[in-house]
């Protein structure tokens, strides 16, 4: 196997008297998609955080090419060009129009001229389905809108990962889906992800492996398969016990609406 895209290793993080991150240890390798899954509070935020340098480890090692994030001499502006983040609030700037959103960034860290950045930044708002959307204030836009549009605009940093925070946690239910598809659709390009998520069937069905977190710790990790349908960890068992039953009830919910309405 070749060596990981990114190493954390002994990753320890506190905020004040909690320790939220408990001796961390993980590898992705190029071209993965890792789901991490579990409870709130049990720190999977502040782990994606850590590996973007949002928040800074108290312990612990995190490398990328084997490149240690966290010495002085890391260009952090640079490795997050490379390791770009999707926010569960998106995060657009709301003064710029959906085109300069996902402009800006190209021309001021990877100083792109401004010709080259609007090119980028259009290929990618049309593979999220926002071509139609150039000049609209981002204040305009639709839940489900703006998270395409923080996707589009990650991705127009050309990154070698990329990681989503919960991104669908603040979406209205009928919102989830088209966001869904756009991560799926990455998925598929060989794009390394890593994907904190509450979403249990997009997990099982777009992850190459699945890491369960409980109070600060890994508590599992292994192929989709091996954690939905054979978990080791009573807790893994318990967490997805109660998705799985939501997850029947509605199906049970909407299979009654269509019968309802084919009454009708």
């Amino acid at each position: 196997m070749s060596d990981p895209v990114i190493r954390v290793s002994h990753l320890k993080k506190s905020f004040g008297q909690q320790e939220v991150l408990h001796d961390i240890d993980f590898s992705i390798q190029k071209g993965e998609v890792v789901s991490i899954i579990g409870s709130s509070g049990s720190g999977k935020s502040t782990l994606l955080r850590c590996i973007n340098l949002l928040e800074i480890p108290d312990s612990g090692s995190i490398t990328f090419h084997g490149k240690e994030i966290l010495s002085r001499d890391m260009n952090k502006q640079d490795y997050r060009s490379k390791v770009g983040m999707v926010f569960q609030n998106f995060n657009l700037f709301a003064n710029k129009n959906v085109l300069d959103n996902c402009v800006l960034g190209q021309r001021k860290v990877l100083k792109r001229s401004k010709e080259e950045a609007v090119d980028i930044a259009k290929k990618h708002l049309e593979r999220v389905g926002l071509s139609d959307f150039l000049n609209k204030p981002s204040t305009k836009l639709s839940g489900g809108q703006k998270q395409r549009v923080a996707i589009a605009r990650a991705l127009s940093m050309d990154p070698e990962v990329l990681l989503f925070d919960e991104p669908t946690s603040a979406l209205d239910p009928e919102m989830v889906g088209e966001v869904l598809e756009v991560i799926k659709d990455l998925a598929k390009t060989g794009l390394t992800m890593i994907v904190v998520t509450h979403e249990m069937q997009f997990a099982k069905d777009v992850s190459d492996r699945v890491i369960f977190m409980d109070q600060g710790v890994i508590a599992e990790e292994g192929t989709p398969d091996e954690v939905f349908n054979h978990p080791k960890n009573a807790r893994t068992r318990q967490f997805l016990s109660r998705f799985m039953n939501r997850d029947e009830e509605s199906a049970e919910a909407e299979a009654d609406e269509e019968k309802t309405a084919v009454a009708e």
